[in-house]
């Protein structure tokens, strides 16, 4: 597979379009659709750079999930804290800002960072690091008007009927499972 060239064909406030054309493993010319939250100015910019952090964040033995409405989905879905990264600013300075903002917490500790990882790679180029920690505070909210966000801790009992009834986003979806020490 061999990719030939881009083109940007929409530039939304968030994201943005690109038809991309492919030579594929018989020699013909394949059109794929993607989207990105940055402007790509040359093929070696797709996928270059992250984006944003999801933090798997826990207060002793309970799980730090968010109960947020989605309009992409348009409904509830249980999250992990996660935002983008703000120009100028370190993965952990996002980290802190990002919990903060969402669940008035604060960060005790960050255990690990792993590297970036790609978010939805059948559709988007973005990639987003995966932060563990440790966090302690009180519930606050800090969010928009445009944002709808019940943050709370879970023990593991609590998140293995969560994982049995309840929506997900994938990455949370893991992250609860791993949790709860499911087999």
């Amino acid at each position: 597979m061999e990719l030939i060239k881009f083109e940007k064909v929409r530039d939304g406030k968030y994201l943005k379009n690109y038809e991309l054309t492919y030579r594929n493993k018989a020699g013909k010319e394949k059109k794929y659709e993607m989207v990105s939250r940055r402007e790509l100015t040359d093929i070696a910019d797709i996928g270059g750079r992250p984006s944003g952090v999801s933090i798997v964040a826990t207060c002793g033995d309970r799980l730090l999930l968010l109960h947020e409405f989605r309009m992409g989905v348009n409904r509830a879905i249980y999250n992990l804290c996660a935002g983008m990264i703000e120009p100028d600013e370190s993965i952990e300075e996002c980290i802190a800002r990002e919990l903060y903002e969402e669940t008035g917490l604060r960060v005790k500790e960050i255990r690990k960072i792993l590297p970036p990882s790609f978010a939805a790679v059948a559709i988007s180029d973005t990639t987003t690091y995966i932060a563990f920690a440790e966090v302690e505070g009180n519930f606050e909210d800090h969010t928009s008007e445009n944002e709808q966000i019940d943050a709370r801790f879970y023990t593991r009992q609590e998140v293995k009927k969560l994982l049995e009834t309840e929506p997900f986003s994938s990455r949370a979806q893991m992250a609860a499972y791993s949790f709860a020490g499911e087999d």
